[in-house]
């Protein structure tokens, strides 16, 4: 039997396994998650051993150590193997943080934190960069934000986290909150106080402290929206006079307002483009109605609205996501649990449509014809997998 058809979803655990389970498999989730934002992904072998740590069979220490064995002693190298390394290390990392409650609300507990999840990564974990940056951006279409000079970084964030230690909420509006919660975590991650990891580091760190200041924290916000949170981050600290364009928290604060008020915007990075198509220059909130009844196309799409629109009416499509939920398939393995033998009818009444729409995407897309090709949902096909369509 493969390995991806021995592991549990994650899911299953949170919808119908006990409490403490529940909250294991949320942690990992949100930890295996952010790894997007670096575009990595984890192996097969990472999620078996995280569902024997929510069984209870082993410890998060145990975890760690047989990551560090799996690669040290695997005989057979795959293309990806360093990315899934660092991913699977920083995703053990991250767990075994986010399952303690202690936070060190403090410039050197920001920095051991980083320390912490980069621990067997990086041989700067948990070192202030001494160079400046910059970072070219899909969303500011090649333009970089203007990262804070080295020199000031230690400086920067003591005051951004004594201001912030200093606030107090007590009597403000929910919208006032959100707001001052999108600012200070746009600041400390402005600052970019590392060489890598920034984006992961500000995450771990924001949803600690907004438990010990005694928010509830969706971990699915971070599990399937961890690109967008980047993104968010990036137009909450870019400016350009000359192309006309003003700081834009808003994208930031509805992640905060979806994560901390179960709002429901719609959380794609299209949106957050500097130039938008017309299509996505508005970005709705999914709590609307939306009109139904289009016309649709060969693959099933509403004509007249975007093409990755989250919901498909295409019963082909919601079969496929079922069947692929969070594994990585190959396609003899989908046609097998959809119980089809023509290649040829699956991939045109299944597969084709699924990418095309948004739901599906390649293991490896820059090689079609990899040995090893499997395919996996996308961000999107995953939030319609999890509303259990």
């Amino acid at each position: 039997m493969a390995l991806e058809e021995r592991y549990l979803d994650f899911d299953e655990y949170i919808r119908q396994g006990e409490p403490g389970k529940r909250e294991k498999a949320a942690i990992w989730q949100t930890a295996i998650g952010l790894q997007a934002v670096d575009g990595l992904t984890t192996s097969d072998y990472l999620k078996e051993t995280a569902r024997r740590h929510i069984e209870g069979e082993i410890g998060i220490d145990d975890v760690r150590k047989l990551i560090t064995t799996y690669y040290h002693t695997k005989e057979m190298r795959e293309p990806d193997d360093e990315g899934k390394h660092q991913a699977d290390k920083v995703s053990a990392n991250i767990t075994k943080i986010l399952s303690s409650e202690t936070l060190d609300f403090s410039t050197n507990g920001l920095i051991s934190l980083h320390r912490r999840i980069f621990e067997g990564v990086f041989d700067h974990a948990g070192l202030l960069r001494k160079y400046d940056i910059t970072k070219s951006e899909w969303v500011l279409e090649g333009d970089t934000v203007h990262y804070l000079n080295w020199e000031d970084l230690r400086r920067a964030l003591d005051y951004d986290i004594a201001q912030e230690r200093g606030f107090s909420y007590k009597g403000i509006s929910q919208d006032e909150i959100i707001a001052h919660i999108a600012q200070f975590v746009s600041g400390i991650w402005q600052i970019h106080a590392f060489e890598e990891g920034n984006t992961r580091a500000t995450a771990v760190f924001t949803i600690l402290y907004l438990r010990d200041i005694g928010f509830k924290v969706n971990n699915d916000m971070f599990a399937q929206h961890s690109w967008y949170f980047r993104n968010a981050l990036v137009r909450a600290n870019y400016k350009s006079a000359v192309k006309g364009i003003d700081y834009s928290p808003v994208y930031l604060e509805r992640f905060f307002r979806n994560l901390l008020l179960s709002e429901q915007w719609d959380l794609r990075n299209r949106y957050l483009h500097i130039h938008p198509t017309e299509e996505w220059s508005v970005q709705p909130n999914l709590a609307d109605p939306t009109s139904a009844g289009q016309v649709q196309d060969k693959y099933g799409t509403s004509k007249g609205q975007p093409q990755d629109k989250l919901f498909t009416d295409n019963p082909n499509i919601l079969k496929l996501i079922q069947v692929v939920g969070n594994k990585e398939l190959s396609v003899k393995e989908m046609m097998d649990r959809i119980k089809l033998k023509g290649r040829d009818n699956f991939l045109n009444l299944y597969l084709l449509p699924a990418i095309a729409n948004g739901y599906a995407r390649m293991l490896y897309p820059s090689s079609p014809r990899h040995p090893r090709q499997k395919y996996l949902l996308t961000v999107k096909g995953l939030a319609l997998y999890r509303m259990g369509e």
